[in-house]
């Protein structure tokens, strides 16, 4: 049923994607996108940390690359990644949005006018609003939405935005995560 998963997250979000990523396997079928605000740097060790906690292929997001189930694709620092109509990444490096580049808010949008709803949007931990527009557009095309738990986020601000402005299908906490649609294969 859902094709591609993006998750979108800012402070505070790395741990909660460190302990979601073991519910994540090659059978569910999906492509995957990670958005984390992140500094530009050539370390290349937290793909080697996403890659230890998931039997999915992990690797920094490229220029065209053509999305995959099983595959789990990391925005790079300081590119905007944006989902083409061929189901393609396409890197860009314009204006910051919401002060941040990657922008969860362009990933969602993007991914929402091609996957409509076989798309599952997961907001996390962070200090800003991005990702929330991203999400009303999701919605609005019949995405699935999950969000942090603000009472389990480090930074709850971007969780709490998300639950005042669109709601959400599921309420992502650490002790749910097998009953969330998305990690259930026969969804």
């Amino acid at each position: 049923m859902y094709e591609l998963l993006v998750i979108g997250g800012s402070a505070g979000s790395l741990s909660v994607v460190l302990k979601i990523l073991p519910h994540i396997n090659r059978s569910l079928g999906l492509a995957i996108i990670i958005v984390f605000h992140r500094k530009n740097s050539e370390d290349t060790s937290l793909i080697e940390v996403l890659s230890r906690r998931t039997d999915c292929y992990v690797k920094e997001a490229e220029d065209k690359d053509e999305l995959q189930p099983g595959t789990i694709y990391l925005a790079p620092a300081d590119y905007h990644v944006l989902i083409e109509k061929d189901r393609s990444i396409t890197l860009d490096d314009s204006e910051k949005i919401n002060h941040s580049r990657p922008s969860i808010d362009v990933t969602f949008e993007s991914a929402a006018e091609v996957y409509n709803s076989s798309l599952a949007c997961m907001l996390l931990s962070g200090a800003n609003a991005d990702g929330v527009e991203g999400l009303i557009s999701a919605r609005k095309r019949g995405a699935l939405i999950l969000v942090q738990d603000p009472a389990t986020a480090e930074v709850p601000f971007m969780p709490k935005q998300a639950l005042e402005r669109v709601g959400v299908d599921f309420l992502v906490k650490e002790c749910n995560l097998r009953e969330c649609p998305i990690f259930k294969s026969d969804s």
